[in-house]
C-alpha cells in the first residue's frame, strides 16, 4: 500500500506572490532510498511514484482521493500565515 502525504505548498522564498499556495499537494513517500548513480553519480531510485504530484482545491478532496484508491494518507495541516506588518520609518530608528 503507497502511503501519500498530504500537504499545503509553501510560498516560495525568492519570490514576494502566494500563487498556488491555496492548492494542496499529494505526493507518495519513499518505498526506497534513492543512491548515487555509478556512471553519472545522479541520485536516483527504482521508485517511480517519486514523479508523481497531484494538485488539489482542498484537503478533504484529496483525502478522498485517496480512499477512493485505497491509500493510507497523512496530512501535513498548513502552517499558520503571520503578517509581519512594519512601516518604513521603523527603518530610521
Amino acid at each position: 500500500m503507497p502511503t501519500a502525504r498530504i500537504f499545503q505548498r509553501p510560498k516560495n522564498a525568492m519570490q514576494s506572490g502566494r500563487a498556488n499556495t491555496d492548492r494542496w499537494q499529494l505526493e507518495f513517500e519513499p518505498s526506497e532510498p534513492k543512491r548515487p548513480d555509478p556512471l553519472t553519480g545522479w541520485a536516483g531510485s527504482g521508485d517511480t511514484r517519486d514523479q508523481i504530484r497531484l494538485l488539489f482545491p482542498t484537503a478533504e478532496a484529496a483525502i478522498a482521493h485517496c480512499e477512493r484508491q485505497g491509500w493510507d494518507h497523512v496530512l501535513v495541516p498548513a502552517p499558520e500565515k503571520t503578517l509581519k506588518l512594519q512601516a518604513y520609518a521603523d527603518n530610521f530608528r
